[in-house]
Order: C-alpha cells, then sequence, then structure tokens
C-alpha cells in the first residue's frame, strides 16, 4: 500500500479522521463561531452544503467543543423512518421506553427533557431525507417552548431541505430558524492547504504533492473535500504502482483518467 511507499504513518485522506486532524481555517471558524451564537441564544439551527463538503465534519468539531456542563448532545442520521418510528428513536435515545402512540411519545419526550439537568441539543444530519410530518413534529416539540423546555434543533443536510421548509406547511419551524449557514467548497487555497494539513497529520512530506497537482486536484475536485480525499487517495495509489514518489500535475491526470467513471 501507498503508506509504506510514502513514509505515511497513515492514511491522510480517510473519511472519518480523528477530530485532531480537521482542518480549523477561515471557512470552519466562521461557522464554528455562528453555531456558537446558535448554542448560546438559538432555538433552531440549519446547516445546508452539497455532498461530501464538510458538514458532518462541522458536526463533530461543534460537539466536541460543546461546554459539556452545560448541553447533552443528541446525534441523529437515521433520517429515512417514517415519523413515529423517528419519535421513537429520539426517545430511545434519551434513555426511555417509548409509549404507545405520538401524543404520548410527544409528552414523553418533553418530560424526559424537562428532567434533564442539561439542555438537550437534538442534532439531526442527513435532514434532507427527513419525513415531512417528523417536521411537523419537531415544530410541535418546539412550539411549546413557553414553558422554557431546554431544547434546541440543529437540522444539517443537503440544499434540497430549503425548499422542503419553504413549504407553506413547514412556515412556522422556518420562521423559528435563528441560525442558517450554507457551507461552501475550498477554494484554490484552501484546498492546497487541506492537502498539506491532512498529509503532515499523517506524518508524511509537504513535497509529496507538487503545487500544481494540488491546484488541478481542486479543479478536479471542484473543491469538495469527500472528492478531494478521493482524488488524492487515487493519486497516492497510482503513484505507488508506478513506483513514483511524487504526485505531479501530469500523475493526477493520468489518475484521473484511470480512475472517473465512463
Amino acid at each position: 500500500m501507498f503508506l509504506n511507499h510514502f513514509s505515511l504513518n497513515d492514511h491522510p485522506f480517510t473519511e472519518n479522521p480523528p477530530i485532531q486532524w480537521l482542518l480549523r481555517d477561515p471557512r470552519i471558524d466562521q461557522a464554528l463561531a455562528g453555531l456558537q451564537f446558535f448554542e448560546q441564544q438559538g432555538t433552531i439551527g440549519l446547516i445546508l452544503g452539497q455532498t461530501g463538503i464538510g458538514k458532518s465534519s462541522l458536526l463533530r468539531l461543534f460537539i466536541h467543543e460543546l461546554p459539556q456542563n452545560r448541553y447533552h448532545p443528541l446525534y441523529l442520521h437515521l433520517t429515512p423512518l417514517n415519523a413515529n418510528a423517528f419519535l421513537r428513536l429520539i426517545v430511545t435515545r434519551l434513555g426511555e421506553k417509548p409509549k404507545m402512540g405520538k401524543d404520548r411519545m410527544l409528552l414523553q419526550l418533553l418530560d424526559r427533557i424537562n428532567q434533564n439537568e442539561k439542555t438537550t441539543l437534538l442534532i439531526i444530519d442527513e435532514a434532507h431525507l427527513i419525513d415531512p410530518q417528523t417536521l411537523t413534529d419537531l415544530r410541535v416539540l418546539i412550539s411549546s417552548i413557553q414553558d422554557q423546555i431546554p431544547l434546541k434543533i440543529l437540522l444539517c443536510g443537503q440544499e434540497n431541505l430549503r425548499y422542503i421548509l419553504k413549504r407553506s406547511s413547514h412556515a412556522d419551524l422556518l420562521n423559528r430558524i435563528t441560525f442558517r449557514l450554507f457551507l461552501k467548497p475550498y477554494s484554490k487555497d484552501q484546498t492546497c492547504a487541506y492537502i498539506d494539513n491532512r498529509i503532515a497529520k499523517a506524518g508524511g512530506s509537504n513535497k509529496i504533492f507538487e503545487p500544481e497537482a494540488k491546484e488541478l486536484i481542486h479543479d478536479y475536485a471542484a473543491g469538495v473535500p469527500r472528492q478531494i480525499n478521493n482524488v488524492a487517495t487515487a493519486c497516492l495509489l497510482n503513484a505507488t504502482s508506478q513506483n513514483i514518489k511524487k504526485i505531479t500535475d501530469a500523475l493526477v491526470n493520468d489518475t484521473m483518467a484511470q480512475y472517473q467513471l465512463p
């Protein structure tokens, strides 16, 4: 494998790296600043972005930096469930046995959240796949905040979630969103810094990828971190198979000619 060939300690472009590997660039710092406002003042937050853009990595950083003495984060990503099943999932994750009937489960959720010493932060990843009725149920939960229920909801999903939320049936939920973030792709400079950071974290040399190669990877991947990972990994594999020690722009083009789907 390419680890020995390039004297790497770990796979630099793994899908779920240690949290210390996640690059804190201005794009992420700005996003975290907004999430900190949501944490302190918001009720419902919304993160949008295309697949592979880094939404889940941002959530990992946000959860990692939450004051553990104040918040109980509950991360959910199994969203393609009907509304009742999703409610049962939340109740179960809160350590309760779900009661029969939606009305009883909603009351059970409110009671359980109110009993918690910490604020419950419900983080729903892949929210673009959620049942529209579930969004209505979440709005019902938030509507009970007249009693100051210690609950916050953070929705995170792909771009089409914005169109779902714009439906008239979700107008009340949309109006309660106090924090909104659209996560954009990396610029060319950010892509180069991302590649350098990952190689350094894996114990490699910053000379493995030539500057022109990193810029070309950005173009092929359109600045999307997951695609950068895929292209860079394919380049490392291709270079290893040819016993090449540096990733050049020519090798990137050769790699993409081999690995792109027809």
